[in-house]
């Protein structure tokens, strides 16, 4: 088995690490410090006396702080050790390490204490796949730094690393011969900086440490803020509130600013998506509305101030289209993946409506849907359009980039993910479920936003119209009367996708169901097939490609399980509703409160412990986010014009739960609720 990865992380730039604190390339992950889609060290390794480190202890003191403590040598070294070392580490705009030597003896003694340096500036999406580029490196002894720079015509990368104490400074890197008295120390600050765009180097030694100290101290209060800001959790039930305020800390670590933008967004997560991602920050974003609303009114702003104007096939992009992805790396500046700016997404678009619709609801900023009127109205027309390829009334996608563009372009976007019951993968263009569900969702809110803040009663009306005929439409063509649930998918001709899928929950959140039917497809999704006991699965079992660890073939999500216990709550079936939430919070609880991104479909009863994918990344807004709407929904909290509405759906065990201070249009309000079983003990009383 691979030794534990470490990592610090603050918005876009990170780092990941071994256990000893050191980088070495991995072809499977992104192991160096990374800042916009770029690796900045890809080597960065300690030496004493020639001697690699061997990990005692390590205190990861927050998000972008943590502490390794080390000993030279091999494990039988350990013991009475003369000699040990403390890195404390920590990344802000910068990457900071401090070094100190401790010396045990009770006689002075000599070290020789050697960082080895350097740089690839590898694209993150590069990773397995390495290229060779021409790295500059300078060694500057006078100013007692290191600077490794790429240039590739306007696209330029540079690293400085730079020490607080002297050191002689060579192209691989800095070594300290120090001496160190009975039961003494030494120690020295090395500050890493990251350029883009070719700025002029400096002298990074004047004001290192305060400096540091006033980043260490910014980041602290801002995290305190942001602790503060949020509602209070008050658990009857053990770990609850340590999980809420890890969510809520995993959150403050994935908000980034990008580049001429002044306000932070969401990011998708570590270490794969750490930008901004049109779907994942937007359902960050509404599944956090009751907690962290300011997440809401940046997001929206950056997707239409980023919102598709034109027709590009490379880009995939179509007026009115919201992005999928925002890239800096060099593949994309030069197009040689996809671009920097790509848009093949066919659900960010009209859930771009449904949360600015659905933070108006929270938090009464009217100001904010007028602002945004035009890149709603244009995110409504496409959806007519652009997203119906075929003239059949339904969102469909196929890519147009064949080279690098993305195949299926929903959530669900591996590429063997849309199959039918036997296997099968239907023709292009394909319109999955719940694109349809997002699709009426956002013509219903967007008919509200029109009559309430626009005063466009005549479009207002028009899309109610089209919102109805669209839900019409779809009860007749996506559902299954022999099977009792909905086509995962239709085919360009129309044939339905049988495949049993957890896209049916989204169609719940949407409200596109048939009242009629819910409990049917409630029975689904919470039935054998596809509840694993630890949550629903991405598609059920005893389907001919069912795979229990397959991504979006029989795994199972935390993000997907918040949507559709929600939808369920949507038609006040809180029993099924609870049963999903009281899954997902035992199996982070029993995962020691870290909330993967996915786990596999296995039976719970079967492994009896959540088995965490390899692909499963952490953290990940979308999944911290997830215990929130969690939270939200069995709470039942839903904002009711001025007024928050509470009504409560605990799942038994939970005992009782207050969440106060809950922001929003209402200024703060308090929700109390508790299980049934509370219930019952505290009427025998």
């Amino acid at each position: 088995m691979k030794q534990e990865l470490v990592h610090v992380i603050a918005g876009n730039i990170f780092a990941i690490t071994d256990a000893q604190g050191d980088i070495e390339p991995d072809p499977q992950l992104p192991v160096g410090l990374f800042a916009y889609d770029t690796r900045f060290l890809s080597h960065w390794v300690l030496r004493i006396d020639g001697e690699r480190t061997n990990a005692l202890s390590r205190d990861d003191l927050t998000y972008f702080e943590t502490r390794f403590f080390l000993v030279p040598g091999t494990a039988s070294h350990y013991i009475d050790a003369d000699v040990s070392i403390i890195r404390h580490r920590s990344v802000h705009d910068c990457f900071h390490e401090n070094i100190t030597v401790l010396n045990h003896s009770s006689q002075p003694a000599e070290y020789t204490v050697r960082l080895e340096m350097a740089s690839d500036f590898t694209d993150i999406v590069e990773v397995g796949q390495v290229r060779q580029r021409a790295v500059e490196v300078a060694a500057d002894p006078a100013r007692q730094q290191l600077v490794l720079r790429y240039q590739r015509e306007r696209f330029i990368r540079e690293t400085t690393v730079c020490s607080t104490v002297p050191a002689d400074v060579d192209e691989q890197g800095m070594t300290f011969r120090i001496r160190i008295p009975p039961e003494g120390r030494w120690e020295t600050d090395l500050h890493v900086t990251v350029t883009m765009g070719g700025e002029e180097g400096r002298d990074l030694r004047a004001d290192l440490q305060s400096h540091q100290h006033a980043l260490r101290t910014g980041m602290d209060e801002d995290l305190s803020r942001w602790l503060d800001r949020a509602p209070q959790l008050v658990a009857e039930r053990a770990g609850l509130e340590e999980l809420y305020q890890g969510s809520l800390a995993d959150l403050a670590a994935l908000r980034y600013q990008p580049f001429s933008y002044r306000e932070r967004v969401p990011i998708g997560g570590l270490p794969w998506a750490m930008g901004l991602f049109g779907r994942d920050s937007i359902i960050t974003c509404l599944q956090t509305m009751a907690f962290t609303p300011e997440l809401a009114p940046s997001t929206l702003r950056m997707l239409a101030l980023v919102q598709g104007g034109q027709l590009d096939d490379w880009l995939e992009e179509e007026p009115g289209k919201i992005l999928a992805h925002l890239r800096y790396g060099e593949t994309g500046a030069f197009r040689e993946r996809t671009s920097a700016l790509y848009y093949g997404a066919a659900d960010t678009t009209p859930l771009f409506v449904v949360l600015l619709d659905e933070y108006e609801r929270w938090s009464g900023d009217a100001d904010l849907v007028r602002e945004l009127r035009h890149p709603a109205r244009m995110a409504l027309d496409w959806i007519d359009e652009y997203g119906d390829l075929t003239g059949d009334g339904y969102v469909r996608y196929q890519r147009r980039n064949e080279r690098y563009g993305a195949v299926n372009q929903s959530w669900k976007n591996s590429p063997d993910a849309i199959v039918d019951a036997h296997g099968r993968q239907p023709a292009f263009p394909r319109a999955t479920c719940e694109l349809q569900g997002y699709a009426y969702d956002a013509k219903r809110r967007g008919a509200r936003l029109a009559r309430e803040f626009w005063g466009d009663l005549a479009y207002a009306d028009r899309l109610e119209r089209e919102a109805a005929a669209l839900k019409e439409r779809f009860n007749r063509d996506f559902w299954l009367p022999h099977r009792g649930y909905y086509a995962l998918a239709l085919d360009p001709y129309g044939e339905p996708v049988d495949a049993l899928a957890s896209n049916m929950g989204h169609l719940l959140w949407s409200g596109i169901v048939a009242d009629d039917r819910a409990e049917a497809v409630a029975e689904h999704l919470v039935g054998p097939r596809l509840f694993s006991g630890w949550g629903v699965r991405t598609f059920a079992t005893g389907q001919r490609t069912y795979n229990p660890v397959g991504a979006h073939l029989g795994a199972v999500w935390p993000s997907d399980n918040a949507v559709i216990a929600a939808g369920l709550r949507r038609y006040s079936l809180g029993a099924q509703a609870a049963r999903i939430a009281a899954g997902v919070f035992d199996m982070t609880l029993t995962l020691g409160g870290e909330v993967p991104e996915v786990i596999a479909g296995y039976e719970r009863s079967l492994t009896t412990y959540p088995v965490q994918l390899a692909t499963s990344c952490r953290p990940q807004a979308w999944s911290s986010g997830s215990l929130l709407m969690l939270l939200a929904t069995v709470l039942g909290l839903r904002p009711t014009g001025d007024n928050l509405l509470v009504d409560p759906a605990v799942p038994e065990g939970f005992g009782r739960l207050e969440l106060l201070d809950i922001p929003g249009r209402w200024g703060h309000s308090d929700a109390y609720a508790r299980d049934r079983s509370t219930e019952r003990r505290h009427r025998l009383r």
